[in-house]
């Protein structure tokens, strides 16, 4: 089963931001945590989701940075400006690409672009003090990482292949998963897979994940899934993962050059799912760096 709209789905747990762009609070008996960080012009609907689930800013400590692309990063300036108190976590890499001035400004580039793309203009972002300049910095995680919520325990695994500053955590107490995207994204009834840094470290992240007892898929981006489905989702997302190399070897073959095929991969991507929220133009990004992977061969 797949739930997609926002609210209460746990005890303790919550889905909150957009079905696009997911955020979720873990509350435990000493502490509670954010984790991922989504789009910026989610902030008005998850402040509003939050007051009207009467929790307190105060009740939160944490907020977890599962990697460092601009859509799972978007309301961490803000609420870190607002939140003083608030302790924030990514992987040391991640701190890496979030203190580069050239990533940070591609972040906000691209930030700008899909708020175009799904609410009409900037106009949402107006009054809110979200881009991300040099201001802010966290504590590092890494493979073993725990953070300690009282009752439950959030477990850091690296996932890198996505990106290479991608992590996933596990919180064994209720068997909650949340890959971010070294998992497949759960779009409608398909399974789309983005492996811009290494297809290599991608699989190996998923054979990592494999290991784990999983009942709830919490993804990034669309949502979570449960039951049956749930327990499968990572060995579907290794099937998904060889089918998009497969594609990417015969666009490859076909066009000549990265170029050209990434091109062919992102028109056959908007026919199909014209109402995806990423811009054309920052996946054919993504589809250039996969794409690169496989050029020598």
């Amino acid at each position: 089963m797949r739930l997609r709209n926002p609210g209460r789905i746990g005890d303790g747990l919550w889905l909150l931001g957009s079905p696009e762009s997911c955020v979720y609070l873990v509350q435990g008996s000493q502490s509670s945590a954010l984790i991922s960080a989504g789009l910026s012009y989610i902030l008005p609907d998850l402040l509003f989701q939050l007051s009207l689930a009467e929790i307190s800013e105060k009740q939160i400590d944490s907020i977890i940075i599962l990697h460092a692309h601009f859509d799972h990063i978007g309301i961490v300036p803000f609420l870190k400006r607002q939140w003083p108190h608030v302790n924030l976590y990514a992987s040391s890499r991640g701190w890496q690409i979030l203190s580069n001035p050239k990533a940070i400004s591609v972040n906000n580039d691209f930030t700008r672009q899909v708020c175009c793309r799904m609410r009409g203009g900037e106009e949402v972002l107006a009054g809110w003090d979200w881009s991300w300049r040099d201001d802010v910095s966290g504590i590092s995680l890494q493979q073993g990482s725990c953070l300690d919520l009282g009752d439950r325990q959030i477990q850091v695994i690296e996932t890198p292949g996505h990106s290479s500053c991608s992590i996933s955590v596990y919180i064994p107490q209720i068997q909650a998963l949340f890959p971010s995207d070294a998992a497949a994204i759960p779009y409608r009834d398909e399974y789309l897979v983005a492996a811009g840094s290494s297809f290599a470290d991608y699989f190996r992240s998923l054979d990592k994940l494999s290991m784990l007892d999983v009942k709830m898929i919490c993804a990034d981006h669309f949502g979570v899934i449960t039951g049956e489905e749930a327990q499968q989702y990572v060995s579907q997302s290794k099937s998904a993962a060889q089918q998009m190399t497969d594609h990417l070897r015969l666009a490859l073959q076909t066009e000549g050059s990265p170029k050209r095929a990434a091109k062919r991969m992102v028109k056959l991507h908007f026919e199909q799912r014209p109402d995806y929220f990423i811009t054309p133009e920052i996946l054919l990004y993504t589809y250039e760096r996969m794409m690169k992977q496989f050029a020598s061969e």
